[in-house]
């Protein structure tokens, strides 16, 4: 096995390979969790990446490697900042593997903007081609080459053939592919129904409903190692050139009015995260902390009474409707977060989070009450009722965010909102996407600010600012009211 010395490893020179593909359910995420758990059973430190806003994928990225994966979206993140998250995380990694979504070339427009390619020109990364290879042989090579001269600065240095039949299959295919298109086949791995994921209406099933996640990890690992050729995979990765400057920071300037350090204060700021709430950008947390908060981790399904004083909360996306039914039978929790919110505690929740702040989650068959922190039931359609990238407009009522800003999300959610009170007050405008009911989004009650979409921390850091900055003022509201009792 060919091996990287990291005190040999230029420090711009990052070894890394984007995973493409000519469409989706070509193999790229299996292929890539493979990969990623081959080459750290051999003792490499691999770097995941995931293109896109995926939250599922990314998990499973980092079970496989060991190491947090995280997203790069030229939606939301400035071409500086995708740069630097790869400078960032990759510079003690033997190798960094970022795999991409849909299409190699499918974006937002003609353009191809925040494709998978994007991805590549930008971090100027070479890309492994996965292709599905199920009835074709000489075809194949003429494929891959649409896809080498499509765009001239995207460069695919190597093939990986997908769902081969047979030794004579693979010969043609490889042949081809090596003749015409002057690259070299790295892999050919055969039909395998065993080579899946359980999946739903949002896509995988999350590493932390599956029971035996590394038991089929290592059975993805076998078959890559058996039938591709690692050795190789890494001389390409090597070959990428240096990663383009990056010398700017990517951590947003702090006002004064955000700074802590000058008030001295960590406010405690609890994240529910279980197998109900799975939804999180790492730079999100990050954000956060780096502001100086002290982070709480809470379980919905276990956790029967929030952690003592806390000064904000945090729920993030995931599959409530799944765990429904341990959902509702965690009452007291349920209790102390109502209680929480009506004496002010600022309280963010995104897609799953705003269903359980809602009174229930209705099902095709059964209905389960949730918090009764906001007013309106959710109920599960069996399509989705908004997919995609957001651009939403912040309204004056509410305190998270400056008013008329700007706000990049994006939403995915088989859930709608029903029997809404019609005194809500909303906080965003729809500009892109559906939210709540097609023109608004983010429901906002007291210090609670609930909301389908879907943010990322580097393409909106006034989040993080607005969310520490309610939970200060909550935390020195506290201590007022307990000097007053005591006075």
């Amino acid at each position: 096995m060919l091996s990287l010395s990291l005190n040999e490893q230029n420090i711009k020179n990052v070894p890394r390979l984007v995973i493409g593909a000519p469409q989706g359910r070509s193999g790229k995420t299996t292929f890539t969790l493979g990969l990623l758990r081959a080459f750290a059973r051999q003792g490499m430190a691999v770097q995941p990446f995931k293109k896109g806003p995926d939250y599922i994928d990314a998990s499973w990225h980092t079970a496989a490697a060991g190491y947090i994966c995280r997203n790069l979206d030229s939606f939301f993140m400035k071409r500086n900042q995708i740069c630097k998250s790869i400078f960032d995380q990759s510079v003690e990694k033997n190798i960094t593997i970022i795999e991409g979504a849909m299409g190699l070339y499918d974006g937002l427009d003609l353009e191809g903007s925040s494709s998978t390619a994007e991805i590549a020109k930008v971090t100027r990364t070479p890309v492994l081609f996965v292709v599905d290879a199920t009835r074709m042989t000489r075809s194949i090579a003429a494929m891959v080459m649409g896809y080498q001269h499509f765009d001239p600065d995207v460069q695919i240095v190597g093939v990986v053939l997908n769902k081969v039949a047979r030794v004579r299959h693979e010969k043609m295919a490889r042949e081809a592919i090596e003749k015409f298109c002057k690259i070299p086949v790295v892999g050919a791995i055969p039909k395998d129904v065993n080579l899946c994921i359980p999946d739903r209406h949002l896509g995988l099933v999350t590493k932390g409903e599956f029971d035996e996640t590394d038991k089929l990890l290592d059975y993805f690992a076998d078959v890559i190692s058996e039938h591709v050729d690692l050795d190789k995979i890494l001389t390409l990765a090597r070959s990428a050139p240096e990663l383009p400057s990056c010398s700017e920071s990517i951590v947003p300037n702090l006002t004064a009015e955000y700074s802590l350090k000058n008030r001295g204060l960590k406010p405690k700021i609890g994240i529910i995260q279980d197998a109900a709430f799975s939804f999180y950008y790492p730079e999100n947390i990050e954000a956060l902390k780096g502001l100086g908060a002290e982070v709480v981790p809470i379980s919905a399904l276990s956790d029967n009474q929030l952690p003592d004083d806390l000064d904000g909360l945090y729920i993030g996306g995931g599959f409530p409707e799944v765990f429904a039914a341990k959902l509702e039978e965690n009452e007291t929790l349920r209790g102390d977060i109502r209680i929480a919110g009506e004496k002010g505690l600022p309280i963010y929740a995104e897609c799953g989070g705003l269903m359980y702040l809602g009174r229930s989650i209705r099902t095709s068959s059964q209905n389960f009450e949730m918090v009764g922190l906001l007013p309106f039931d959710t109920q599960m359609e069996g399509r989705p009722q908004g997919h995609g990238y957001t651009i939403m407009e912040t309204n004056p009522d509410q305190s998270w965010f400056k008013e008329k800003a700007e706000i990049k999300g994006h939403e995915f959610h088989n859930s709608k909102v029903i029997n809404l009170a019609p005194h809500v007050k909303f906080g965003l405008i729809v500009k892109r996407g559906h939210g709540i009911d097609g023109q608004h989004d983010g429901i906002c009650y007291k210090n609670v600010f609930a909301a389908y979409n879907h943010i990322h921390a580097l393409g909106c850091p006034e989040w993080a600012e607005g969310m520490m900055n309610l939970a200060v003022n909550y935390h020195m509201s506290k201590w007022a009211q307990a000097d007053k009792l005591l006075s």
